[in-house]
């Protein structure tokens, strides 16, 4: 039995990875480095274009029950991120090149993968695939796809955000602190007084920007906005957004600044710094300019200038049923954030489950679908029952769970009892789940 996955990026990735569990061939095409996207520049695997954080880790953030479902089920990735973490205070947060360099040594290690690296520029129509290609799929695949779905699908912007090498950080005026002292002293923080928020987000508005092609509409998600557009919204909107004091007084005073800049370590040696918050489609030579306004950075170094880059994405609702095909080509699974998740996690759940679902159909057997109560099944809900005339982009969260029973309650209390009825209702979905792994891999070798 084999499949194809195309795309070896978080998503392809992991589902690989579960389909090889059931005793698959899983054939995974990747077009780098023969191609890169706008936004890929290494060789490895999996790699992480955006933030290096896979965001909070605990039970009050629906990513944190995410998380911990993909964790107690033998996921690749988070197996990977809980490896190569670092400091990040309440967040998972890797170093991004050994997070890569895991994943691809754990893919090309596997007996039952083989990973060939080419471009895909059609997709197949007969036998059992996993397009996993991401947002960045290449224009002639993206034209492919755009003939299956019947329908220009839909896409929005995604910004980076700058990283800046540690030792050229003045760390006389950034100090050490996580919010409200959680996690440690795992953030670099820039203070700003009123006068020099005043004057940053002046020169913010002002700032050159790169432009969109006049063809395509600026449509940004919502939970990556860049920092210039933010400002655009209202002079106060970035102290209340990605520039909030609150938790984070300043040692030397006592009390917090007007505005603060956070950097997270991206790295495992500490010697790179993301800034957090901080996408942004400003020209190369403004951020430059603007980013060493910041009190702390006068003389930063800029490992990655921050840019932007088009994701495109689905009308799951419209296009795909409950266990991720496609309605006219279900030979075809699809996973990652072209089905319109968003966030790495979310991506590589969705790969974990299209993995499942695709293996389980190889096999002959139907496949379960997770609990809606859990987080793989409240991710899965979204794409199948949102409204397919305005879907957009979703990190899971816990709005997309089924309320809870027994009235009302305190939000942090309502959230821990939604993830502790989650991680209940997880293990006899997975237990079947393995039941069926198990027979598969008993048939084969039969």
């Amino acid at each position: 039995m084999k499949m194809t996955i195309i795309g070896a990026g978080l998503a392809g990735c992991e589902a690989a990875w579960q389909a090889v569990a059931h005793g698959i061939h899983v054939q995974l095409l990747e077009m780098k480095p023969l191609h890169f996207s706008a936004a890929h520049e290494s060789a490895d695997l999996a790699e992480l274009v955006c933030s290096n954080s896979l965001r909070g880790s605990g039970m009050n953030n629906a990513v944190g029950c995410l998380k911990e479902e993909m964790r107690r089920c033998g996921s690749l990735i988070i197996e990977a991120a809980d490896a190569t973490a670092v400091p990040a205070g309440g967040a998972l947060a890797v170093d991004r090149d050994a997070f890569s360099r895991y994943i691809t040594d754990k893919i090309t290690a596997h007996p039952l993968i083989e990973l060939q690296r080419a471009e895909v520029t059609a997709l197949p129509d007969q036998g059992t695939t996993i397009l996993a290609s991401g947002p960045l799929t290449s224009e002639r695949l993206s034209a492919a796809l755009t003939e299956l779905t019947g329908n220009a699908h839909l896409y929005f912007y995604d910004a980076i955000a700058p990283i800046i090498e540690a030792d050229s950080i003045d760390t006389s005026v950034a100090w050490r602190a996580s919010r409200y002292g959680r996690g440690g002293d795992d953030y670099l923080n820039c203070p700003l007084s009123k006068e020099d928020y005043d004057r940053f987000v002046a020169a913010l508005l002002g700032a050159d920007k790169v432009a969109g092609r006049e063809f395509e509409q600026l449509t940004h998600f919502e939970g990556c906005m860049p920092i210039e557009e933010m400002a655009a919204r209202g002079h106060q909107t970035l102290s209340f957004g990605p520039m909030k004091p609150v938790g984070l007084p300043d040692p030397r005073t006592g009390r917090p600044p007007y505005a603060v800049i956070q950097l997270r370590q991206d790295n495992r040696h500490a010697t790179l710094y993301n800034m957090v918050g901080f996408q942004t489609r400003l020209t190369y030579p403004e951020q430059k300019r603007l980013f060493t306004m910041i009190p702390g950075l006068g003389q930063a170094r800029f490992a990655r200038l921050g840019s932007m880059h088009r994701n495109t994405f689905i009308n799951a609702p419209r296009c795909l049923n409950q266990t991720l095909q496609f309605q006219h080509a279900p030979h075809i699974y699809a996973a990652g954030q072209i089905t319109g998740v968003e966030g790495y996690v979310e991506s590589a759940a969705c790969g974990f489950l299209a993995g499942l679902f695709a293996a389980c159909h190889l096999t002959g057997n139907s496949a379960p679908i997770p609990p809606e109560e859990t987080a793989f099944g409240a991710l899965l809900g979204h794409l199948a029952n949102a409204d397919p005339d305005n879907f957009q982009p979703m990190n899971v969260n816990y709005g997309l769970f089924p309320p809870l029973q027994g009235g009302r309650r305190k939000r942090t209390e309502r959230r821990l009892a939604m993830a502790e009825r989650a991680l209940a209702a997880l293990p006899d979905w997975w237990q079947q789940m393995l039941m069926l792994r198990s027979t598969a891999k008993a048939s084969d070798n039969g």
